[in-house]
């Protein structure tokens, strides 16, 4: 088939490589337009754009996908479908109709649950223990469309969303390629999603990262790894923000001897640095500090001197 890929950032390039690899013919990709990165703001190409002008394929960076101009040059290159993935922009009806197969998005999660911008995020906050990727026909209702296939994964104690997202985004782009050639062949019916079971992930912001020490240590833990590596976990330590990018259970001694931590309290050791929460303790692995660099807890904790009024999330 004809396939004009739609997508944007790192997570869509194993799909996109993966269908360049594929009997399937690459006429252009769509992206997002090129937008301000790095202290200098200086504007940059997304990754799948950076990809395709580097192979020679046809970038189109509409600033909206209802653009006269895109649609007719879309139109022009008459694909037979147009595969999505993280493009991040709603695309109107008459654009979805060009394609005769329509728009086919790659989704990271088993749907109808978790529709909506950060499905894998969610997904690790809510505590689920299996996941997945979703092919579907794109629709103008927020990801409802009739379901081609799914790829499920099993999400670990210690999976991060960075983790989680790296798996399924390769897992997913041989789930797309696979539905193509489904789609091309005629083998393949989309089924409608059942009406029970939605739910939603929205984007995560970082007021929604802040960490409440009042909380059970599991689900700070949850809270910790469903948002790294963005926006990232924080708290605050002596009124300014204080990043952590992991936590983990305490040795059973050293539980021992934070048993009675309030929330948010610190007890600071020569190894570690322990923290109270709602339940049990956590121990800090992996921190910064306001104008600092990421760094071992325990090395951040050797330059403080410490007070007994000391808190995390104090104002």
């Amino acid at each position: 088939m004809r396939l004009v890929f739609a997508g944007t950032p790192e997570v869509a390039l194993p799909s996109l490589n993966t269908l360049l690899d594929s009997d399937h013919e690459v006429v252009a990709v769509v992206t997002r337009p090129d937008a301000p990165s790095g202290r200098g703001r200086s504007l940059r190409l997304s990754p799948v754009a950076a990809r395709a002008l580097e192979l020679g394929i046809e970038v189109l960076r509409p600033a909206r996908p209802s653009e006269p101009e895109f649609v007719a040059r879309l139109t022009e290159l008459a694909p037979d479908c147009c595969p999505v993935v993280a493009y991040g922009a709603l695309v109107p009806q008459r654009v979805l109709d060009i394609p005769r197969h329509g728009w086919v998005n790659l989704h990271f999660s088993l749907l109808p649950a978790w529709r909506g911008a950060a499905p894998v995020q969610h997904a690790i906050l809510a505590g689920d223990t299996t996941t997945g990727a979703t092919t579907f026909r794109l629709v103008a209702e927020l990801d409802a469309g009739p379901v081609f296939a799914t790829v499920t994964d099993r999400i670990g104690p210690t999976d991060t969303a960075g983790d989680l997202l790296t798996r399924l985004s390769c897992s997913g782009a041989e789930l797309l390629a696979r539905t193509m050639d489904g789609i091309a062949a005629g083998t393949l019916t989309a089924v409608e999603q059942p009406a029970k079971g939605i739910t939603v992930a929205p984007k995560i912001n970082v007021e929604d990262a802040r960490i409440d020490w009042e909380q059970p240590a599991e689900v700070i833990d949850r809270l910790v790894r469903g948002c790294s590596p963005a926006p990232g976990a924080w708290s605050t330590f002596r009124g300014d923000r204080f990043k952590i990018s992991s936590v983990r259970p305490p040795t059973a001694e050293a539980s021992k001897d934070a048993a009675a931590l309030a929330p948010g309290e610190l007890l600071v050791a020569k190894r570690s640095v322990q923290v109270g929460t709602g339940s049990r303790p956590l121990e800090l692995n992996q921190v910064q500090a306001q104008g600092k660099k990421p760094m071992n807890a325990a090395d951040w904790a050797r330059g403080i001197t410490f007070t007994a009024a000391d808190r995390l999330g104090a104002p």
